[in-house]
């Protein structure tokens, strides 16, 4: 029995792809030849999911690509590498940020690290980590490492040299605890930062829960402990269990130039993300943290999970992950984008609306729920084919030729066809 589930998301289909990987990409190969296949008539999930993915009938950067080669091109030949954020990485993905909750902190996001650090890709992780959990190096005074940095030093082995990275993000209540300060001098964390692989996120807000902190459920004994840092309140219903709620912060546009600064300047060797909430001005809030020389800005769609949230929030707050890069147009700088992201299709909409990666939350989970061994590394072996697949279909053979014009959107009004061959005339007839 699986002890994690996810509302509102593609559970099964997670949980199919973490046990079958590439297989779950395609209809089951025993009913071939006796089912008769077609588009489905269900409702998509959101604006993303409504866009269609539109090949042309005319590929030119195919002719290219076979002229290069000496042969006819094909999905294979999709190259899926680039940077993620200043990080170098095998594919347009990275692992979002799972903070001090128990799917956070423990078994579930070991195997996470693990299998994104096997993967290559850049993991972040979440706040609040050390006001919860505490800070403590393996060895001091024979303690065991935090849970922090437990999972830094867990990927950190087995990452290949020279590609992802580790991004940590910091809330009101990190900075209180000097969690920068902490990981940028710790010996540990020396051969990511010497590298260029650690950075650091400023946390502006998340998409479950735009304009509120952190929110988690804790027992009434770590409510007690927490409630000088936290606000703990007794909400919830039962005795046992107190809402523990961190604070969004305050941020305006010089706030968060005045951070980027203090990043930069105090933190040279490391990257600098900065992640914001589904606001209707986010436009603003990336234009203004690009150009104080973010490396990178995270968007975090209304559709982005968390472990707790107010369910009017979760259904009424926030704008979905399609306006929000809507908004923001052609980006100034790295775009990363997360909310709802598990299989290619919504990937590609995503890259093709600007951003330069997208985020497994959930759904990395999930699939480690179902194989903490192999789950996620199977998941994200089926989105890079679905990736491949459809950047091919697309005439294309770099991940970062994606742009709009590969999109479209059925509620928009019909666009005529300047480039129609004329019509042939009685009198044109040879």
């Amino acid at each position: 029995m699986n002890a994690l589930h996810a509302t509102g998301f593609p559970e099964r289909r997670i949980r199919a792809r973490a046990r079958t990987g590439t297989a779950d990409v395609f209809p089951a190969a025993e009913e071939y030849g006796g089912v008769l296949f077609g588009a489905t008539a269900a409702e998509p999930a959101d604006a993303l999911d409504r866009l269609r993915i539109a090949p042309p009938v005319f590929m030119p950067r195919r002719l290219e690509k076979l002229i290069d080669l000496g042969r006819e091109p094909s999905h294979e030949d999709v190259d899926l590498s680039g940077r993620t954020g200043g990080f170098v990485t095998p594919l347009p993905l990275y692992l979002s940020a799972f903070g001090s909750t128990r799917a956070g902190s423990g078994d579930l996001a070991l195997a996470a690290t693990r299998q994104a650090a096997r993967l290559g890709i850049p993991m972040v992780i979440g706040e609040n980590m050390v006001p919860v959990h505490g800070y403590r190096r393996g060895g001091d005074a024979g303690r065991v490492r935090s849970a922090l940095l437990e999972r830094i030093t867990v990927y950190a082995e087995t990452v290949a040299a020279g590609v992802g990275g580790v991004v940590v993000q910091q809330s009101t209540e990190d900075a209180d605890s000097e969690v920068w300060n902490l990981l940028y001098s710790d010996p540990g964390t020396r051969a990511l930062r010497d590298s260029g692989r650690l950075g650091f996120e400023l946390k502006a807000g998340q998409g479950a829960k735009p304009g509120l902190g952190g929110m988690t459920v804790v027992d009434a004994a770590e409510g007690e402990r927490l409630a000088g840092q936290f606000t703990v309140q007794d909400v919830l219903g039962d005795p046992a269990r107190r809402l523990r709620c961190a604070t969004p912060g305050t941020f305006t546009e010089e706030i968060v130039r005045q951070q980027l600064r203090f990043m930069r300047n105090n933190f040279p060797l490391a990257r600098t993300w900065v992640k914001f909430h589904p606001g209707r001005d986010v436009a603003r809030a990336a234009a203004t943290a690009w150009a104080a020389g973010a490396d990178a800005v995270t968007v975090d769609g209304a559709e982005g999970g968390t472990g707790w949230a107010p369910r009017v929030f979760l259904d009424q707050v926030g704008l979905p992950l399609a306006e929000c890069l809507r908004r923001i147009g052609p980006p100034a700088g790295d775009l990363l984008a997360t909310g709802r992201v598990w299989e290619g299709g919504r990937a590609v909409r995503a890259l093709a609306l600007g951003a330069r990666a997208v985020g497994l939350g959930r759904a990395a989970l999930l699939a480690v729920d179902e194989d903490p061994d192999e789950g996620l590394v199977r998941l994200v072996d089926a989105l890079a084919l679905e990736l491949r697949l459809l950047v091919s279909a697309l005439g294309k053979y770099r991940v970062g030729d994606l742009a709009p014009e590969d999109l479209w959107d059925p509620a928009a009004a019909p666009v005529a066809e300047p480039d129609r061959a004329p019509a042939v005339t009685a009198g044109d007839q040879p």
